[in-house]
């Protein structure tokens, strides 16, 4: 109970319609938001999820690290945040995360964690993956808050086969409406060794309200487990040529947002490092060297042992876009011995966040 200081966006926050709920929605996987939404203050819902949240540890501090080399933009820079929020049905049904206690992975409370790191960031836009409440949750919230909301779903989400699921996990993409403006939206299947494949991407290209200038801003999922390095490869080549298309061949900037489940020494990160896109991993740039990836995107602990890889990109084009500034990782003190999920932390990947701004001489690394 919050008492006498309940706010009256509670209700919305507490709302979750029942497990059947968004395989009833399919006409919503392409909606175009143009019904009419009662706007709620984004820190009026921060303040709803820290009381929910009150008997849990405060959030993990985080900070930003600049890397603007020469002056900066005249204009607002552009806040995209990556993230795997981890499904619900997969963190409480099949990941086996042995460390992290069930009480910690409840969804009344995971969802004011998850929320609370969206609201502390505050992107322009926002790619997630694993999600599974989008219809319920995230939808709802996200577009009173002035967002655009898109979602597509995986074909064959696993997340079907727990009891009491939420229906389906996939992909989802949210921009501000009072930013960026959609000129065009492409759902894509990815295929591999031309059959298709349960994963998906969302490629939206918008125009920027403030610099009138155009960029494609796409989220994907690929395929997880070791010994599907080939298959990885094959779909990364599919997005790829998908984008090329999409961007006229790299005359469109773009933003590519991903768990790729790849670490940078497999082949698809090698074919998005060479690719005649031009891209960059906006996260090298934390480096010395400005060459090396961060040293874990994700952290947990299952049956097999402990499991820290690199696995989440934000690319990026270098000859249309600058990298102003990027979120630092959670440091290993702070994960604490157990890793995630946590009571903590709402998901075993974290966030990625970026702040972009246009080039003014975009010719000069073409």
């Amino acid at each position: 109970s919050m008492g006498n200081s309940t706010s009256r966006l509670y209700s919305a926050l507490a709302k979750t319609l029942n497990s059947s709920a968004a395989s009833q929605h399919r006409e919503y996987l392409e909606q175009s938001d143009s019904e009419q939404v009662d706007p709620i203050d984004p820190k009026e819902l921060l303040q709803d999820c820290q009381a929910v949240l009150q008997k849990r540890p405060p959030r993990l501090q985080r900070d930003f690290v600049d890397l603007r080399a020469d002056s900066a933009s005249t204009h607002r820079p552009i806040r995209v945040m990556q993230w795997n929020i981890l499904a619900q049905a997969l963190g409480e049904g099949k990941d086996n995360f042995i460390q992290c206690p069930m009480e910690a992975l409840k969804w009344e409370e995971r969802k004011c964690l998850i929320l609370e790191e969206i609201l502390a960031y505050q992107p322009d836009i926002l790619c997630l993956q694993e999600v599974d409440h989008y219809f319920d949750t995230f939808q709802p919230l996200l577009s009173r808050l002035g967002y655009q909301c898109t979602f597509f779903p995986k074909p064959w989400s696993p997340c079907l086969d727990v009891e009491h699921n939420n229906g389906p996990d996939g992909c989802a993409l949210f921009f501000l409406k009072d930013r960026f403006t959609l000129t065009n939206s492409v759902n894509i299947r990815l295929t591999a060794m031309k059959l298709k494949t349960n994963q998906v991407a969302i490629a939206q290209t918008l125009r920027c309200s403030e610099t009138g200038k155009l960029f494609c801003i796409a989220v994907t999922h690929l395929k997880a487990r070791t010994g599907w390095e080939r298959f990885r490869s094959a779909q990364g080549c599919d997005l790829l040529q998908n984008l090329k298309n999409i961007t006229q061949g790299a005359e469109i900037p773009l933003i590519i947002c991903g768990d790729f489940n790849a670490e940078p020494t497999e082949e698809v990160y090698k074919e998005f490092s060479n690719s005649s896109l031009n891209l960059n991993s906006a996260y090298k740039l934390l480096s010395v060297d400005g060459q090396s990836e961060p040293p874990y995107t994700t952290w947990k602990i299952r049956p097999s042992g402990e499991c820290r890889h690199t696995l989440d990109y934000i690319w990026y084009s270098q000859h249309a876009l600058n990298v102003n500034s990027a979120l630092g990782l959670l440091t290993e003190e702070q994960i604490g011995p157990n890793r995630l999920p946590s009571f903590n932390y709402p998901s075993d990947h974290l966030s990625l966040v970026c702040d972009f701004s246009f080039n003014q001489d975009p010719d000069r690394l073409l």
